[in-house]
């Protein structure tokens, strides 16, 4: 009754039951596991779990065990020891949920329990990933989120063994993440007078102002926890679209000479984007040189759709630059933007990543996210993307999980449940192999638009992303089989967890 799914483990006779005299012998490499263990056991269970060279709880790093992979783990829990194994610190670290999660839902509590015999049951297991890449993106430009739920936010992903928190950093509402010789992205991005409380177009207000901002001390840290569970953080910074909190800030870096814009107070997509001059191009070099120092990902998200091209085709710079680079036309500036921005970060040793919201002809070089439909996934991955799937109607997760009365706003025009989420197949049995071995893998969406507040963003994520890292990590987990009766039991888990559903 694991979730994500185990893609091997039987059950054995016995139990083996944490006391204050069980023990951990750790061997070279599994230090951070350890560490691990008795940082999410200790609140509840009170346990030391001391070091000991006899310790009946064994995590040992074996480069051996190569079949496992980078994530994988052996697990044996005997009456009188556990033992877990795997090639790999990553694997370790999902060893340990998965011993989290054979415990009672009590060892999951933030308080100290007592009364509760901290027995699990004896299981062989041999879990490996199917999905390099199984993650969740957390927008936190339109609605700012605390650091403090960032880090609950990474420790539920972990839980579950999802092992990307793809940050969203900046978009026409909101700049969070500050910039050292641009002080204004946060200082008059950050900020925004008032918040929409109605779908787009709808002219509804609070009239309330709204901001925040990381520092970079901040951003460092939650990298380093998150390494410390397994979680790899990736940030977006949107370009050359979704900029309009850059373009208040610097109006210079847009194409209309001496206006002036506010940060954007609606919802939707924003005409206004950067200009393509060269002041453009060092702006967003300048700013992606401080991502990668703050940062260690080997990806780095460029946001790049949802770029209208009104601005350029009458800008007389925009034209000239389309000229001056042999383009077909304003609009292909959008292909070229990517490309000068794409070959910056391969030269700093990094991987260009960008959302696609069609079937249209990218930078080779990109990494891309096809949001729309599975058809465009399938078409990057012919032209030789790799592909992360995140199509809208299985994992865009502002939208309502029902249509009952008392659902809470959100995207219209569709409803996400639980089974649309599990059912989601980022490669497809009918996509060829060569195509189906460019999926990394897949991720959920949480757009803030219509959730304000850590509370509303738990409520929209749970337990959909219960659904999609069981499908990420085993797409064999059966719904009805499988993945229905283990969600009874992680209900209890999530409830210990505190869960807001």
């Amino acid at each position: 009754m694991i979730i994500p799914h185990p893609s091997h483990l039987v059950r054995i006779p016995g139990h083996f039951t944490f006391t204050t005299d069980t023990t951990v012998r750790v061997t070279e490499g599994a230090e951070g596991a350890a560490r691990l263990l008795r940082t999410l056991l200790g609140p509840a269970t009170g346990l030391p779990l001391r070091s000991s060279p006899d310790g009946n709880v064994i995590l040992a790093l074996d480069p051996q065990l190569g079949g496992l992979g980078a994530e994988g783990y052996g697990l044996t829990v005997g009456p009188d020891a556990i033992l877990l194994r795997a090639a790999h610190p990553a694997g370790l670290l999902n060893g340990v949920q998965t011993i989290r999660q054979l415990l009672p839902p009590e060892a999951l509590s933030a308080v100290p329990v007592t009364g509760v015999p901290w027995r699990l049951p004896c299981v062989q297991a041999t879990d490996v990933p199917r999905h390099h890449w199984r993650g969740a993106m957390l927008d936190v430009a339109r609605h700012f989120q605390p650091v403090s739920f960032l880090r609950r936010f990474v420790d539920l992903l972990a839980f579950h063994k999802l092992n990307v928190l793809h940050l969203h950093l900046t978009d026409d509402q909101g700049w969070r993440m500050p910039v050292p010789g641009y002080p204004l992205l946060t200082e008059t991005g950050g900020h925004r007078a008032r918040s929409m409380t109605g779908r787009a177009g709808s002219a509804s207000y609070d009239d309330t102002p709204h901001g925040g901002v990381y520092t970079a001390a901040q951003l460092r840290a939650l990298v380093g926890y998150a390494a410390e569970r397994g979680v790899t953080v990736v940030p977006e910074i949107e370009m050359p679209g979704h900029a309009r909190a850059a373009l208040a800030a610097y109006p210079h870096l847009g194409n209309v000479p001496g206006r002036q814009l506010d940060v954007w107070t609606e919802w939707g997509v924003c005409e206004n984007v950067l200009g393509v001059h060269d002041e453009v191009l060092e702006f967003c070099r300048t700013v992606l040189g401080e991502v990668l120092d703050v940062f260690p990902s080997p990806y780095i998200h460029i946001g790049g759709d949802e770029c209208p091209t009104v601005e350029w085709e009458s800008s007389p710079r925009a034209r000239q630059r389309a000229v001056a680079e042999r383009l077909a036309g304003p609009k292909a500036l959008h292909g070229w933007f990517l490309g000068r921005i794409g070959d910056f970060l391969l030269r700093e040793g990094r991987k260009p990543v960008c959302w696609a919201e069609d079937g249209g002809v990218l930078p080779p070089e990109f990494t891309v996210m096809p949001w729309r439909d599975s058809g465009h996934g399938l078409a990057a991955a012919r032209r030789g993307h790799d592909v992360v799937m995140a199509p809208y109607r299985s994992t865009y997760l502002d939208y309502p999980q029902t249509d009952r009365p008392g659902e809470p706003f959100g995207q219209s025009g569709a409803v996400v449940d639980l089974r649309a989420v599990h059912g989601n197949d980022p490669a497809p049995q009918d996509w060829e192999p060569a195509a189906a071995a460019r999926v990394l893998g897949t991720q959920g969406q949480l757009w803030t638009e219509f959730a304000a507040t850590p509370a509303q963003v738990e409520y929209l994520a749970f337990p959909r992303l219960s659904a999609l890292a069981d499908s990420a990590w085993n797409p064999r987990s059966d719904w009805t089989t499988d993945f229905l009766p283990a969600m009874r039991h992680h209900e209890a888990r999530l409830a210990a967890l505190g869960t807001h559903r």
